[in-house]
């Protein structure tokens, strides 16, 4: 993509994004994810009400009475934005692409975190790591994440999302709030464990990408699909109700088993589709943890 026209682009998600999470994001982002970072402070003695969760077993056996750990709110986050860029994000059947959501919304989420002080870095990922940006603050670094979102060609076009969420488990040392941003369409049968590893440790945080298209094979006779992911070609009859069928099982199936990963996992998650507002199922994830 020639200069002038990558500038011209970045500066337009600038404008949309940066507007839209300082007048509508910026206090829910405030409430939803400041104050998930908490730093340790003391133990004391267990009281009515306190979370069970936070006992800790060790200086209880030790004084034969409950206590729990303290935490205190730490004063900025880390947060990191792992975004799918395999084969499958190029997909859309309306205006839009799955990519382009991804960009809009990663902006959105970048844009939030400098107006509350926050570090935000990145993790591309494919069904390999392609690039880590580490988290820094300002305008000037975000418009680099941007520029990286709209002009990066991924060496790779497979997808394993485990792998991108144990890379930033180990790479991350400090306790972050994480975005997985993904359509999540990947031959891995479940998250659970990597999720789980992850959330013990950070806030994780999954947006599923998707395009209606995808729920369903539309009935128009003769069709040739492509694997974005691997450029396999195959022919479909999509006149045939059994070939219809077996493929709305197929994504009913995914998105009950994924959902059932961020449930047992403890993750936070929305499903946002390229075919609607964006802004109302973000807006709905934040009023759910605020």
């Amino acid at each position: 993509m020639e200069t002038s026209e990558l500038i011209k682009k970045v500066r337009r998600i600038e404008i949309k994004t940066r507007g839209l999470s300082r007048n509508i994001f910026a206090g829910q982002y405030h409430s939803a994810f400041k104050g998930r970072g908490m730093a340790f402070s003391e133990v004391r003695e267990y009281q009515f009400g306190d979370d069970i969760r936070n006992i800790d077993w060790n200086v209880t056996a030790r004084y034969n009475k409950p206590f729990v750990k303290i935490y205190e709110e730490e004063r900025e986050l880390t947060v990191m934005l792992v975004i799918d860029v395999s084969g499958s994000r190029e997909f859309g059947s309306m205006d839009k692409l799955k990519k382009n959501i991804i960009t809009e919304i990663a902006a959105i989420l970048a844009f939030s975190a400098i107006q509350n002080n926050d570090k935000i870095g990145v993790i591309f990922f494919s069904d390999k790591i392609e690039k880590f940006i580490p988290p820094k603050k300002g305008r000037k670094h975000i418009l680099r994440i941007i520029s990286e979102m709209i002009n990066f060609e991924p060496q790779a076009r497979g997808t394993d999302i485990s792998g991108a969420i144990r890379y930033m488990t180990n790479a991350i040392k400090k306790r972050c709030t994480a975005f997985i941003i993904s359509d999540f369409i990947q031959k891995e049968a479940t998250l659970e464990n990597a999720l789980s590893i992850a959330n013990n440790r950070h806030d994780i945080v999954a947006l599923r990408i998707y395009d209606e298209r995808e729920t369903e094979l539309p009935n128009i006779g003769m069709i040739k699909l492509k694997d974005a992911e691997t450029g396999n070609y195959t022919w479909v009859d999509s006149s045939d109700r059994r070939a219809r069928e077996i493929y709305r099982r197929w994504w009913h199936d995914l998105s009950v088993q994924l959902g059932n990963n961020f449930r047992k996992s403890g993750v936070d998650y929305v499903n946002i589709s390229t075919n609607h507002d964006y802004v109302r199922a973000l807006i709905g994830l934040f009023k759910k943890r605020g």
